[in-house]
């Protein structure tokens, strides 16, 4: 849980597509009421595929563009300044500062605003994205700097890294 206490620098966020990062995965996962990665298991990663209500989903090249259009123009429309973004096939990072927001909210129009885009789009499904998301406040230029650099770079890095 977050506390907002005064407006940060900026807010780095991540959010995962629905399905693509349940309880239990192999990459580790977190809990609300536990600090920390939690390991995998296979069985909490079953029960979490059981429950869902839709098969998971992940963002075509078309799509991905139009969220990160969206977020570009609501960061626009509400005078954020958008430091960085960058929509994956299942997950989006944004580094943005929005005075007077928390970041809860923020995340809730981004994903809110994207979904309507990618209905209005044709795509047709009730669930794009996961509960919540990693919400990190940034409170330095120094760390301003990295997680801009993690958003726009480290994501090919890793990518050409997993090709080799």
């Amino acid at each position: 849980m977050e506390c907002d206490t005064g407006d940060p620098l900026a807010y780095f966020l991540t959010w995962t597509t629905y399905g693509t990062w349940l309880p239990g995965d192999d990459r580790g996962w977190s809990r609300k009421d536990a600090p920390g990665a939690m390991a995998s298991s296979p069985l909490f990663r079953e029960a979490a595929e059981a429950r869902m209500k839709e098969a998971a989903f992940t963002l075509s090249t078309a799509q991905r563009e139009i969220v990160e259009l969206t977020i570009r123009k609501h960061c626009d429309i509400r005078n954020w300044r958008l430091h960085a973004v960058n929509v994956r096939s299942n997950h989006v990072h944004v580094v943005v500062t929005a005075a007077g927001y928390r970041s809860q909210t923020v995340r809730d129009q981004f994903k809110a605003w994207s979904s309507r885009r990618l209905k209005e789009a044709g795509v047709t499904r009730d669930n794009f994205w996961t509960e919540g998301c990693s919400r990190r406040r940034v409170n330095s230029e120094e760390d301003l700097e990295a997680a801009v650099v993690y958003v726009l770079d480290a994501q090919d890095r890793k990518q050409v890294e997993l090709e080799s």
